[in-house]
């Protein structure tokens, strides 16, 4: 339980070699996730809904053209 097996170590390995090797991987895939946030943030930008036009008076309706009698 207390030591590390050879898979372990495999793993531990692997994981630095991603992390800190090859010319900054993860340096490079944050900053395309970065990218990817910022043009998302822009897309939705500029889908901007336009304000409603104010509303209009109803026309008034004269009583003496349809006057029901009771």
């Amino acid at each position: 339980m207390g030591s590390l097996s050879p898979w372990h170590l495999i793993i531990l390995v692997v994981l630095v070699l991603i992390i800190f090797g090859g010319g900054g991987k993860l340096s490079g895939l944050m900053g395309d996730a970065a990218k990817g946030i910022r043009a998302f943030r822009d897309g939705l930008k500029g889908d901007e809904p336009t304000p409603p036009a104010p509303p209009q008076p109803l026309p008034r309706a004269e009583t003496d053209k349809d006057s029901i009698i009771r």
